[in-house]
């Protein structure tokens, strides 16, 4: 094989590496946190809703933003558990279906928050994070 032929070749494996290894770098796992709601306490095989949370425009390493996600979980467990038929006023359902998906995603943001580094310089705010629940609901529910 001619030098130049091998050079091109070494060439187009450098570039393609490079992209790859590129890709990799820019690939983050998923920042997001599934709330359940579950009317009562029902079996695991009773149907239930769910919803993800996303976190990717928040940097938990700031109270405020751990503050936000705390409240789209709760929102977000509130709107679960009234399309399953919880009112506000129901009280002899303990825990109610909104507390327990609350706990729930709370006990695995605590651990998320836990092993969490600042972002740094390098990161890139992902998209904001669009709510199940109507939006109002930012306001009505304090």
């Amino acid at each position: 094989m001619e030098h130049s032929k091998i050079r091109r070749m070494l060439r187009s494996a450098v570039v393609a590496s490079a992209l790859f290894a590129g890709q990799l770098a820019v690939a983050q796992p998923p920042e997001d946190i599934v709330v359940t709601g579950r009317y009562g306490r029902v079996p695991d095989n009773v149907d239930t809703l769910s919803a993800t949370v996303s976190y990717a425009d928040l940097d938990l390493s700031y109270a405020a933003d751990r503050k936000v996600l705390r409240r789209r979980i709760d929102l977000t467990a509130r709107y679960l558990c009234d399309k399953l038929g919880e009112s506000d006023t129901v009280g002899s359902v303990v825990p109610s279906c909104r507390e327990a998906a609350v706990r729930d995603a709370m006990r695995r943001i605590g651990t998320i928050e836990q092993h969490f580094a600042p972002r740094g310089t390098a990161w890139v705010r992902g998209p904001v994070w669009v709510p199940p629940y109507p939006a109002d609901w930012n306001t009505r529910y304090r």
